[in-house]
C-alpha cells in the first residue's frame, strides 16, 4: 500500500465495490461530473472496468482510497493515461460524499504524485477538471500543480456546456517533501 498522511492507496477488494457503486457511480450528478461521458446505470456483477480491475490493462492503475486510521474505504484514486514514451499520466480520483472537505484529496493527489514519478518515472501529470470543482483545483495546486489552460465550454454535463481546467506537474517542479 502506498501512504499518505490521512490516506493509503491500496487494490481494489472486492468488498469496495459495492461501496463504490452505490455512493459513486449511482449518483448520477456526481458520476456525470466526474466522467468523460454520459451516465450510465452499473448492473450489480459488472465488469465495469471503474469497479473491477483489469490486470491486463497497462495505460491505467485504479486504488481504493483508505483512511490510514480505520481503513475505511473513502473513494477511489487512478493514474491513466499512461504513456511510457512520453513518460506523463493523468490523475483521477473519486471521494465518497462522507469523505469530501476533510483534505483527503489533497492527500490523494501527494501519493498519486509520488507514484507516478518516483515508482513510474515519470516526468509529467496532468489533471483535467470542471472549472467549478474548487476541491480538486485545491488539492491539485497544493501539490504544485500549474493551471495550464481553460477549455472553454468543452465539457457537456447535465444539459450544459462547463469549462474545464488544464494542470500540469513536471517532476522537477515537484516537491518530493511535500510526499511520504
Amino acid at each position: 500500500m502506498l501512504t499518505g498522511s490521512t490516506v493509503g492507496l491500496r487494490a481494489r477488494h472486492e468488498e469496495d465495490i459495492p461501496v463504490l457503486r452505490a455512493e459513486l457511480y449511482d449518483d448520477v450528478v456526481n458520476a456525470s461530473r466526474a466522467e468523460g461521458g454520459p451516465w450510465r446505470p452499473i448492473s450489480p456483477g459488472s465488469k465495469d472496468p471503474r469497479l473491477v480491475v483489469d490486470e491486463t490493462r497497462q495505460g491505467s492503475v485504479p486504488f481504493s482510497v483508505v483512511e490510514l486510521a480505520g481503513g475505511t474505504l473513502v473513494g477511489t484514486a487512478t493514474l491513466w493515461g499512461i504513456d511510457d514514451h512520453n513518460r506523463s499520466a493523468h490523475i483521477g480520483l473519486g471521494l465518497l460524499p462522507d469523505a469530501r472537505g476533510k483534505g483527503y484529496g489533497t492527500d490523494v493527489v501527494a501519493v498519486l504524485c509520488h507514484y507516478g514519478f518516483v515508482v513510474r518515472g515519470l516526468q509529467r501529470l496532468q489533471i483535467e477538471t470542471l472549472a467549478d470543482n474548487f476541491g480538486m483545483l485545491r488539492a491539485a495546486e497544493r501539490n504544485g500543480f500549474v493551471r495550464e489552460g481553460l477549455l472553454r465550454s468543452s465539457a457537456w454535463v447535465l444539459g450544459e456546456f462547463l469549462d474545464e481546467v488544464l494542470l500540469g506537474l513536471l517532476v522537477q517542479d515537484w516537491k518530493r517533501d511535500s510526499t511520504p
